[in-house]
């Protein structure tokens, strides 16, 4: 295993569990800890940015460039796991079992367009 790709795999690992644990504590009304989840939340974004740039700088590739595609993508993947979320709350959330599992589908099946979105499609 290369160093960057270690340094990358253990800095996305804890910026994840800081993003998923900040999520866990704004969003369980029980835990009673909105703001320090919030706090987590964006120490885990930031963290993932953080990951992004320090990865790059190892591997010795250029910043990202936005474009019309970067952006799309961006956009498709956000879309995507929108879908897929929305559709596991009304599943185990809010009990209705059979929307959610289309609306999930449907978010798998946005998240899967990214495949030849980003790669292409080849012979």
């Amino acid at each position: 295993m290369k160093k960057s790709s270690f340094v990358a795999m253990v800095l996305g690992t804890v910026s994840a569990v800081f993003f998923a644990l900040g999520m866990c504590m704004a969003l369980i009304p029980e835990w009673d800890a909105f703001k320090p989840g919030v706090i987590f939340g964006c120490a885990g974004l930031f963290l993932g940015l953080l990951t992004l740039i320090v990865w790059r700088r190892m591997e010795h590739k250029k910043p990202v460039h936005f474009s019309v595609k970067t952006v799309f993508t961006v956009v498709i993947g956000v879309a995507g796991a929108f879908a897929l979320g929305v559709g596991m709350c009304f599943s185990m959330v809010w009990g209705r079992m059979v929307m959610g599992v289309a609306i999930g589908l449907v978010g798998i099946v946005i998240l899967l367009c990214l495949i030849p979105l980003t790669k292409g499609i080849k012979e």
